[in-house]
Parts: structure tokens; C-alpha cells; sequence
């Protein structure tokens, strides 16, 4: 399945992904829509910016969703099984949702108010072939370097996160756009266990200081991922300082 979006397969997605209500209904739905993947900008394939290194964790906010992500050449066993269900790809994408609401797509007020309780999630994998800020805006895309372990500490997280199907990981069915599939999670879905909460819960894995308690809508977790980054960032600023020419302190 190729992992770039064609015309053709940005206008299904656009067509799948609900929009926020105006009503009262906001208040049994918004969870849902939240977890309702938006799917990436057409853009031009190329791999120009990429990041080299080996333990970058992609955070990218798709409007009420966040996604964790890395570098395909970065994904390692057992995780990288997936990357032969999507070849060619750049990128992986993880999120999680609601299995009932996005594979049987009752949408309506009965199905919003079943899957507020605990029931089946699902795990969306996507690949692409273009840079991320390319595909979703620099605003919405923020990189955190990990060591090593840290990596391998997330990655565990997300395999961990599916669930095998007569003994294998494989995909359900396609995804709602072209290089996207659905996959069965091991982990249920509630109001109180939405997509932001288990992309909190990845970090964690990672031993960010994020916390998922109570995270149910992107923009809790999002101003969280961006104190990261500007942590980060500050960071990288003082290490590029130069030396103190002050020299010894006077006797």
C-alpha cells in the first residue's frame, strides 16, 4: 500500500474525518472526534529535512488528536514488522481509538454514548513518504531526542499496545486514507482512555516528565509536549554558549 495520499485518497479522508459539533452534542461526542484521525496535507514526496538520528520521538498534533511517531529506519524489532505492511514509507505514525466507533462508523448518538464506556480500541498506523512538517505544519509537529533506551523503552510500549489476531499482529482492514491501516489494540478505549491519553502514556513509557492522568482532549497533552521542547530548546541554546573568559577569581 503506497504511503503518500493521492488526491483522491485526501478527499476520503476528508469525507471520514467528523467535524465538531455545534450542539449539545459536543459533550458526548468531542471525545470521539477527538480520536478521529486527521489525515496529512497533500504535499510533494521528498526527504528533504529529514532527521538522521536514531532516537528522535515525533509528537504531532492532527487538530483534537496526537499522534507519537519516528523515523521508519529508526523502528526496531519487534515493532518493525510494520514496516512491511507499509513499504517505502519515511515515517511511522501511531495513534489509538475507538474500535466500535471507527470500524463500524456509528456515528450517530447512540454509538458516541456506547463508546464513552469501556470497550475494544484501535490502533491507526500511518506511513508517510514526505517530511512531517511537509504534511501536518512546523506548529504541529514537535521533535524529542531520546537516548537509546528511551526508544526502546516507547517502541516496546506501542508493540505492547497490539493485539495479536490468531497469534499475529496484522492489520484488521485499511485505514480511512491511503497509507494507513488499522490494527487491534490490546488496550480499551473509554472517556477516561482516549487517544491523548494513551499518546501520554507513550511518553511516559519514554520517562518524559508528561503526566496522562486526567488527559483527554490534545490540548492537554499538547502544552505539556510543548514545554518539552522548549526545555529542549533552551537547552540546546546554553550548550552553545561559549566559555567563561572571566578567568580565576581574584585573591
Amino acid at each position: 500500500m503506497p504511503g503518500s495520499l493521492t488526491r483522491t485518497g485526501q478527499a476520503a479522508a476528508a469525507r471520514y474525518t467528523p467535524s465538531m459539533p455545534r450542539s449539545l452534542r459536543v459533550l458526548l461526542m468531542a471525545l470521539l472526534v477527538a480520536c478521529s484521525a486527521t489525515p496529512p496535507r497533500l504535499a510533494p514526496e521528498h526527504s528533504s529535512g529529514l532527521s538522521s538520528s536514531s532516537a528522535v520521538l515525533y509528537v504531532i498534533k492532527r487538530k483534537w488528536h496526537v499522534d507519537i511517531g519516528f523515523a521508519a529506519a529508526d523502528v526496531h524489532p519487534p515493532l518493525a514488522a510494520l514496516r512491511a505492511d507499509l513499504p517505502g514509507t519515511l515515517y511511522l505514525l501511531f495513534g489509538f481509538g475507538d474500535r466500535h466507533y471507527l470500524l463500524d462508523e456509528d456515528r450517530g448518538l447512540g454509538g458516541g454514548l456506547a463508546a464513552l464506556w469501556p470497550g475494544p480500541g484501535l490502533m491507526l498506523v500511518t506511513g508517510l513518504t514526505t517530511t512531517l512538517p511537509t504534511a501536518f505544519g512546523e506548529d504541529n509537529v514537535i521533535e524529542i531526542p531520546l537516548t537509546t533506551a528511551q526508544v526502546r523503552d516507547v517502541q516496546d510500549f506501542v508493540w505492547r499496545s497490539l493485539a495479536a489476531q490468531d497469534g499475529a499482529i496484522a492489520p484488521l482492514r485499511a485505514g480511512p486514507y491511503e497509507g494507513s491501516l488499522y490494527y487491534a489494540a490490546s488496550q480499551a478505549y473509554s472517556a477516561f482512555h482516549t487517544c491523548n491519553t494513551w499518546a501520554a502514556e507513550a511518553l511516559q513509557a519514554a520517562g518524559l516528565p508528561v503526566h496522562s492522568f486526567g488527559v483527554e482532549l490534545s490540548g492537554q497533552l499538547w502544552i505539556q509536549v510543548r514545554r518539552l521542547g522548549q526545555r529542549q530548546d533552551a537547552g540546546a541554546m546554553g550548550s552553545n554558549e561559549p566559555p567563561s573568559r572571566a578567568g580565576p577569581p581574584q585573591r
